[in-house]
Order: C-alpha cells, then structure tokens, then sequence
C-alpha cells in the first residue's frame, strides 16, 4: 500500500508518495539520491507528528505505523 506523508530536514518540507513496506532510511537514501531532498547525515531515528514518537530508520513504515498524512521530522541524536 502506498502512503503520501510529508518529510521535514532542516528547512525543507517534502510531500512523498511511499510504499508503506518499505524501509524508512532506504526510501529517504533514494530520495537524497534523486536530489528530492538535500544530502546531509542519514538520521537512524524521526519523529512521527501522529504517532508523536520516536521512529527507527531501520523499520518499515508499516512496522512504525506510520500512515498517510503523518509528518516525520529528522532529528540528531
């Protein structure tokens, strides 16, 4: 099932349309790959606006429960 959520890094706020199997950090990879948002370090956690929690990179969407509308926001730890 595809997911449309918006990313936020930085001062860039990015709508995406992503497959809900799919890992959290390889998505964003491709994405910084295809210059959809910026290079920078590769965060192993984002904060889900919804589910107001902490989200593992290395997860799927599905496996974090996150849906369509949520807003995960980079952070550094």
């Amino acid at each position: 099932m595809f997911i449309t959520i918006t990313i936020k890094t930085g001062d860039l706020e990015k709508d995406v349309r992503i497959d809900s199997e799919q890992k959290i950090g390889t998505a964003l990879k491709v994405l910084r790959e295809s210059g959809n948002i910026p290079y920078g370090d590769e965060p192993a956690y984002y904060r889900s606006k919804q589910n107001e929690k902490l989200v593992s990179a290395y997860k799927t969407y599905h496996e974090e429960s996150i849906y369509d509308g949520d807003v995960l926001t980079s952070i550094g730890l």
